[in-house]
């Protein structure tokens, strides 16, 4: 049980999860009715396996930084629960699994795009971007934007433009969210000389990049109603919680608790969810 436990958590199951909910709302946004749920929960699947071939290459990679931080010490390879040739066969087995899934029983095209988003989070970002700028996880974070649009291609078979926008909401969250983040565990950075923006340019000007971010967010989140792609219950749940994040995100620019950076962060979460909430209720409750 602790051995399968060790497998568990090499898989990033939090992230994951947020990423399939993600890659759910894309296929529900994708058609007017649900036409079999056993179709989507065998794409579901190959994305799930893929997304954690990803997570497991990541952390086989990033093992000896995880070592040393608090965030991450705890997880199966520092603790040396998992050897590195193990946890690098697991992730083979898990994206060829999840490779085939998606090639032989959904589409050639979510096949590619998932292959194309396993690549750029576990090698492009972990490999070169995370220690090559403090912009990586703006650069980096189109691979982690990318559920939305496997799932829409998952039921569709092309590439929606509606599905290209909530790819957009993810990428322009992805920095505010981790940034927030970051702030908090920039001496961890720091000591691992991974250049995360609060450790390359400081905290005030990370934090003043959160709140642009959040205000480009405001923003974007607003298209999806301004494009004609949902109505006024996602327009009212968009104003709520952006401007709601955009609360968190300047209280924390004049605060000087780090719990603060904590506490964006965590929003940011419900943020996110939230929002793509509210975009399947508002596509599939029909106001008299």
């Amino acid at each position: 049980m602790t051995l399968l436990k060790s497998y568990y958590q090499l898989c990033k199951p939090n992230v994951v999860y947020m990423m399939l909910i993600c890659a759910f709302v894309g296929m529900l946004m994708a058609e007017e009715t649900v036409n079999s749920f056993s179709y989507l929960f065998i794409a579901l699947s190959g994305i799930a396996f893929c997304a954690a071939s990803a997570a497991a290459i990541n952390q086989v990679i990033d093992r000896d930084a995880d070592a040393s931080m608090t965030r991450t010490d705890q997880r199966p390879l520092p603790q040396g629960e998992l050897s590195v040739t193990h946890a690098s066969l697991f992730a083979l087995v898990m994206g060829i699994v999840g490779a085939l899934i998606l090639y032989l029983y959904v589409n050639t095209l979510t096949m590619i795009l998932t292959l194309a988003s396993l690549i750029g989070y576990a090698f492009i970002y972990t490999v070169y971007l995370k220690r090559a700028t403090p912009q990586n996880i703006v650069i980096g974070g189109l691979a982690g934007a990318a559920p939305p649009l496997l799932g829409w291609a998952s039921v569709s078979n092309s590439i929606d433009p509606y599905a290209l926008l909530l790819v957009l909401i993810i990428f322009v969250w992805t920095p505010p969210h981790f940034w927030a983040l970051a702030i908090y565990r920039k001496d961890e950075y720091a000591k691992e000389s991974i250049p995360m923006l609060p450790v390359t340019h400081g905290v005030a000007f990370t934090k003043l990049q959160i709140i642009l971010y959040t205000i480009i967010l405001f923003i974007v989140s607003l298209l999806p109603y301004v494009v004609l792609m949902s109505g006024e219950i996602y327009l009212f749940s968009a104003l709520i919680l952006s401007t709601i994040f955009l609360y968190y995100s300047v209280n924390l620019y004049f605060s000087n608790d780090d719990e603060d950076a904590m506490r964006t962060f965590q929003f940011s979460i419900y943020y996110i969810f939230l929002i793509f909430l509210a975009l399947l209720a508002d596509h599939f409750i029909i106001i008299s």
